[in-house]
């Protein structure tokens, strides 16, 4: 294993030799808006995230003040997830203020079920061997005096621009945030013709050095991160609402023969969202809302909504080969090669006429006999769900069976394939069934009033 040494540390990263992963401490400049979560190894060099919150100077008063040590304590936990995992020590230690039981129970779900696609993919079991230090049952929040205002996550996709035009249906003030520089996200934040909030997060150089050693990689549960990061945004800027945009698909994983369900997407489930809202509410701030909108709605309600705006059609894009931090990015929005690409053409077709939706992606990816495979995975025929931010299996199946049944698609050649191989093999699926909102969902009573009798048609 190539081994990394600071100039000047006497530090060696060995991945299999570090026994301790430490939280060292996390500071918020109030004039500035800059944040530093700083984490260790052993006795390794200082691993420093910066975070640069756009707004300051912050006056806060002493009730909010509160508040915003709380979510920074919060925030710096959570986050250490991007540095723990290069090594996974056996032993966390927080050296400034040991968790309370309710956020050693959060943290241990965080990173457990959100490194749950890490572990699978490394050959790994993480389950029991995470023990966050506890100590008491922590202070009760209380209300930070925060103004009727949202902070909305976006994220340049279909899903949170429907959330978006939903609460400005409603009448909710909001304004955008969203992280990192993404210039599709600046385009379709633009867009809006709303306020944004972009925050400019860098990750410690080091983990780069640490993954070029052989540290262990893959995939963290990037919207817990994220949601902690809106927490301490509204506190700072006095909002009382923080809204992400995940749908009821998003609680189900793939199921791996012999492993049982492993689900990529974790931090957008209902399972992190209720845990995360109820930390929030009893211990940060009990007049601060943290849910998703788009609960209660498949994957398909979804594109229905989003089939009846038009607006973002030049700009949107769900690719997540837009989004990687190191890698080839697509030269246009859409790679039309990925899972991702995939399910948002088939979940779309439905509900756009043909010619709107090819011009989108430039193409029709349902008449490429060479993504059939890619296909079978979102309908899990011979396949499971793949690892990606995409709806159940039976709504793809939905879509396949709708599209089989019209003239303007059934003729493509995947379509075609699925009516003739397919669907006979496969029970059928209802496509209205799946557009009916339902299940649990953590939506203010008062927005919910608002939204909820449009999301029904």
């Amino acid at each position: 294993m190539t081994e990394v040494r600071k100039p000047g540390e006497g530090w060696t990263f060995r991945r299999d030799a570090i026994q301790r992963f430490r939280f060292v401490r996390a500071a918020l400049d109030e004039a500035t808006g800059r944040v530093e979560l700083v984490y260790a190894f052993d006795d390794g060099p200082a691993l420093v995230e910066a975070l640069e919150i756009p707004g300051a100077p912050f006056a806060l008063d002493a009730p909010r003040r509160r508040a915003v040590d709380a979510a920074l304590r919060l925030l710096h936990l959570i986050a250490g997830i991007s540095y723990y995992k290069a090594a996974l020590p056996p032993e966390l230690v927080v050296e400034s203020e040991a968790p309370d039981a309710a956020l050693a129970e959060l943290l241990t779900a965080v990173y457990e079920d959100g490194l749950g696609e890490f572990a699978y993919r490394n050959g790994l079991s993480l389950r029991g061997k995470i023990r966050f230090p506890a100590a008491g049952d922590g202070a009760a929040a209380t209300a930070a005096g925060l103004a009727p205002r949202a902070i909305t996550a976006i994220g340049g996709g279909k899903d949170s621009l429907v959330s978006i035009e939903a609460l400005r249906d409603a009448g909710v003030e909001q304004s955008l945030a969203f992280i990192g520089n993404s210039p599709l996200i600046h385009a379709c934040a633009e867009r809006t013709g709303l306020p944004a909030i972009n925050i400019a997060r860098r990750l410690a150089p080091e983990l780069f050095d640490f993954n070029a050693a052989g540290a262990w990689n893959g995939h963290i549960p990037v919207t817990a991160v994220n949601s902690a990061i809106l927490v301490l945004v509204a506190l700072l800027r006095g909002a009382d609402q923080v809204v992400f945009s995940n749908e009821r698909s998003a609680s189900y994983g793939s199921l791996i023969p012999g492993t049982g369900e492993v689900n990529h997407q974790w931090s957008k489930s209902w399972d992190f969202e209720r845990r995360f809202a109820a930390y929030v509410r009893a211990h940060v701030a009990a007049d601060l809302a943290y849910y998703s909108l788009l609960r209660p709605l498949s994957e398909l309600a979804v594109a229905r909504r989003f089939a009846k705006i038009d607006r973002y059609d030049a700009h949107f894009s769900s690719c997540n080969r837009n989004f990687h931090i190191l890698g080839e990015r697509p030269a246009q929005r859409w790679c039309g090669e990925c899972p991702k690409c995939r399910f948002v053409f088939l979940a779309l077709a439905p509900f756009m006429p043909k010619p709107r939706l090819t011009a989108i992606f430039g193409r029709n990816l349902l008449d490429e006999p060479a993504q059939a495979q890619g296909f079978d995975a979102l309908i899990e025929y011979g396949e499971h769900k793949p690892f990606e931010c995409v709806g159940e299996g039976r709504e793809a199946r939905a879509a396949f069976f709708e599209l089989a049944a019209r003239p303007v698609w059934r003729e493509d050649a995947l379509v075609r394939r699925f009516a003739r191989e397919i669907a006979p093999r496969i029970g059928a699926e209802s496509l209205p069934a799946l557009l009916v909102p339902q299940g649990e969902h953590g939506i203010p009573e008062a927005v919910w009033k608002r939204v909820g009798e449009s999301f029904r048609t």
